[in-house]
């Protein structure tokens, strides 16, 4: 059976699902990260350590480090969803079409021994897909991301997520919700692309050293669960951790874009007073801590999701077995 029939036993609804309950799940867990990035990165003065001490002064130090965690849960579970139920349709047309078989999007030396079950694309395929999964995603969810990266900042006082939609609307109109677009999708495109790329490739190199299986055997009859975990597991994080070094910069001009959108204007005139009041190392602003951050929610989100998936895989050709 070809990889895309394989992959394509699950519906997008539960592609959808098993996104949203991993986004969730690692926004939450990792709140006080997300809120410590953006109150370094909102100034370029502040370090780490600084930053922990003043949000720890508050009354209720503990859970201010989860601050902005409903409009985070929303927007990267509904993200995630998005993103994985877009970038789970691409990859089954990329793997059925004749025509992208042909110029070699498929990956033809792929090996069954894959932690996966999802289809096996050519890295250019993967680059391709994950970028314009992610930047359709972050496009629809933008509105969301803005009064995220407000409510962890101590720049505003919003109280609800509906009366942040007021004051922006109120304050900047429509496009108030899509300060700093551009930097998002300039960041988040060649992120995802670069992740789906290095996490496919990882874990095809890691799946080889385990030798837990034969280069030809099915992963649902060779490879244990646990096994596949552990291997997509590190596959993110190290994934993870490449991909946000090479797009951190972006990630820094588009929190202060969001903050201050009267001050920063687009992504140039953002970047050369980033550099001219606060120097170059501004442009790396919450590098270490967006690394750790990244590196483990993606890889929680990209683990369940992939567990999730390769058990309704599994339960699927159980059932249909039965039923032969």
């Amino acid at each position: 059976m070809s990889n895309g029939g394989k992959a394509g036993k699950s519906s997008s609804s539960f592609h959808f699902l098993a996104g949203l309950g991993s986004g969730v799940f690692s926004a939450v867990l990792l709140q006080p990260a997300d809120l410590l990035k953006t109150r370094v990165q909102q100034s370029g003065h502040s370090s780490l350590l600084v930053t922990i001490r003043e949000i720890s002064k508050s009354s209720t130090s503990i859970l201010s480090f989860w601050r902005g965690t409903l409009p985070s849960a929303l927007r990267t579970g509904f993200g995630s969803a998005i993103y994985f139920t877009t970038l789970n349709a691409l990859r089954q047309n990329v793997s059925r079409s004749n025509l992208l078989a042909s110029i070699g999007a498929l990956d033809k030396n792929a090996k069954t021994s894959h932690s996966s079950s999802l289809p096996k694309l050519s890295n250019f395929a993967n680059l391709t897909t994950g970028a314009i999964a992610r930047a359709s995603a972050g496009f629809i969810l933008m509105p969301m991301t803005i009064i995220k990266v407000r409510y962890e900042s101590n720049l505003f006082a919003y109280k609800s997520i509906a009366g942040a939609g007021r004051d922006i609307l109120k304050t900047e109109g429509l496009k108030g919700f899509f300060s700093g677009f551009g930097a998002t999708a300039i960041r988040d495109a060649p992120y995802a692309g670069l992740y789906v790329l290095f996490y496919e490739q990882l874990k095809k190199r890691f799946s080889i050293i385990s030798q837990k299986v034969p280069l030809s055997g099915e992963l649902a009859e060779g490879m244990t669960g646990s096994t596949s975990a552990s291997i997509n597991f590190g596959s993110g994080i190290l994934a993870a951790g490449l991909a946000t070094a090479i797009t951190n910069p972006f990630d820094t001009i588009k929190t202060r874009i969001q903050l201050e959108p009267q001050k920063y204007h687009n992504i140039v005139h953002a970047a050369k007073l980033m550099v001219r009041n606060d120097g170059f190392k501004s442009l790396l602003d919450g590098l270490g801590i967006r690394m750790g951050r990244k590196a483990i929610s993606s890889a929680l989100a990209w683990t369940l999701y992939e567990e999730l998936i390769r058990r309704a895989e599994l339960a699927w050709t159980e059932t249909q077995g039965k039923e032969m």
